[in-house]
């Protein structure tokens, strides 16, 4: 309910060092510390979540209301969904909650509370101290979802190959992104200008007083750390623990057109990362004892797919959305690579079923159009992005020759902000503030989603963060992985807010087993 004329904004709402501009970012301002304390009154009514959530007892549900527009703090409100599952420890050892966001823009945190009900053995110290807390972000799952294109048509296949042979596959493409914004617009054209990662901030602030928590923990990993970074900047002084994993290059000169320019080099070299461990699991998998043998392999594939369609669903476009998984995550190499290798051994049949879209699972294909579409509508509206194709054009031409691997997927992927049909902001310039405690900032060095410079910047940015580095890692998302190094620091930070007197390097966590 509002309490329309009752709630004053509390001066502690917002550092006006962190303005981009006075007048409307001074209403939201405003508008969030209205927001905030309402939630604090109200509270969250929790309760079994919903059987349809798929979430275990005792894990419990509930919303947090907060406005579409900040700037008009009393104007329509949307729903965010939230869950939590309690501390493990005694009353005596709790320290709060600590809430998650798991990346995208465009991932569901509500899984994080199943750390618990699973036993994660890496996350139960912590767990011991802190409820966890997730919640879908505004426009996720469960929170207003946005939609740009029927869902089923979003994941039909196959798809145009993303490396273009000529100009007219260059315009169908252009053709493509044009019309998956007007489908936004649409679709979802009420909250288009919402869509931002400062209102997620916000939001973030809100949850955080719904909890009747004084001060925020955090953990966010990729996207979640821009994420952080921002209600850092916005909200120092509302900053309790706050780990950042795997980070987003915050520097406004990189969000976001230059950081997926930068995100195909560090691709390309994962890519090859995953090709060397093949090689060298040769008698595994037969695909060939060298990078460029399983190379040739992987062309010879592509090949075949985009003059045949593997069963008649499966071209270049899935073949990249399959293999990129290995890239990403060290968990994926020896998965990828066994499918890979039944293939070259005469099983088409085990790629189709991995790579080829369920078109039986609506639920399933409802969720990934949605998230594709928050990470869209948020990118896009998050910064300006070039509008000029040539730009566009030259960039990826020339970035293609050395890194093929995922240049043009990439580029295609985020077209739609070339002609985006609501207003762009302008990125926040994320630095220190006043009040903002250290900021645990963990990395590993070879990670292809968010490059490693990202991760410097911020620990430059922030000041009294600490680093830690993952030598001769890449898997996005370190927190999570079993690596002593990382974990009890992590642990002691949660539980402590102690951190090295000066930055760490930890060997990497264990090598896939083929």
């Amino acid at each position: 309910m509002l309490i329309a004329g009752t709630v004053t904004a509390p001066a502690a709402g917002a550092s006006p060092a962190a303005g981009r501009d006075h007048g409307s970012q001074d209403r939201e301002a405003r508008g969030a510390a209205i927001a905030a304390a309402r939630a604090a009154e109200a509270g969250i009514d929790w309760q079994d979540c919903p059987a349809d959530w798929n979430l275990p007892k005792p894990i419990q549900c509930g919303y947090v209301t907060v406005p579409l527009d900040y700037a008009e703090p009393y104007g329509k409100q949307i729903r965010l969904a939230v869950d939590r599952i309690g501390n493990t420890g005694t009353a005596s050892e709790r320290q709060g909650a600590l809430v998650y966001n798991p990346g995208g823009p465009g991932g569901s945190g509500l899984r994080f509370p199943a750390r618990v009900t699973n036993k994660s053995a890496v996350w139960a110290d912590t767990a011991k101290a802190y409820d966890f807390v997730g919640f879908d972000p505004r426009g996720v799952g469960k929170s207003a979802p946005i939609s740009c294109v029927d869902p089923q048509e979003f994941v039909k296949a196959p798809k145009m190959d993303p490396v273009p042979r000529n100009e007219a596959d260059k315009l169908a493409q252009r053709k493509l992104a044009r019309e998956y914004a007007e489908g936004c617009l649409e679709r979802s054209g009420e909250m288009l200008p919402h869509m931002t990662t400062p209102n997620t901030a916000r939001d973030l602030d809100v949850i955080r007083a719904a909890l009747g928590e004084k001060k925020l923990n955090f953990l966010g990993v990729s996207y979640g750390t821009y994420l952080g970074a921002v209600y850092g900047t916005l909200f120092p002084d509302h900053v309790r623990r706050m780990v950042l994993d795997s980070v987003v290059n915050p520097s406004r000169e990189k969000i976001w057109y230059q950081a997926n320019l930068d995100q195909d080099v560090a691709f390309e070299g994962r890519w090859k990362d995953w090709q060397d461990w093949v090689a060298e699991n040769d008698a595994t998998y037969h695909l060939g004892d060298t990078r460029a043998e399983v190379q040739e392999q992987w062309l010879k594939l592509r090949a075949r797919a985009e003059k045949a369609p593997l069963g008649g669903v499966v071209g270049p476009a899935e073949l990249i959305s399959f293999f990129q998984s290995a890239p990403y995550y060290d968990s994926a190499w020896a998965p990828t690579a066994a499918v890979f290798s039944k293939y070259v051994s005469g099983d088409t049949q085990a790629l189709v079923d991995a790579a080829a879209p369920d078109m039986t699972d609506t639920a399933g294909n409802a969720s990934a159009e949605n998230g594709n579409a928050v990470y869209t509508a948020v990118e896009c509206a998050d910064a300006k992005w070039p509008t000029n194709w040539r730009t566009w054009d030259r960039d990826n031409t020339r970035l293609h020759r050395d890194h093929p691997f995922m240049t043009w997927a990439n580029a295609w992927m985020n077209l739609p902000c070339a002609t985006w049909p609501v207003k762009q902001q302008t990125p926040l310039n994320v630095k220190t503030g006043k009040g903002l405690p250290p900021v645990l900032i963990v990395q590993a060095e070879r990670d292809a989603a968010t490059p490693y410079e990202g991760a410097v910047e911020l620990h430059r940015r922030f000041e009294g963060s600490r680093l830690i580095t993952e030598r001769d890692a890449g898997s996005h998302g370190v927190t999570g992985l079993v690596n002593p190094c990382v974990n009890d620091r992590v642990d002691t930070y949660l539980l402590t807010g102690g951190l090295d007197a000066r930055d760490v390097t930890c060997a990497p966590h264990a090598t896939p087993k083929p």
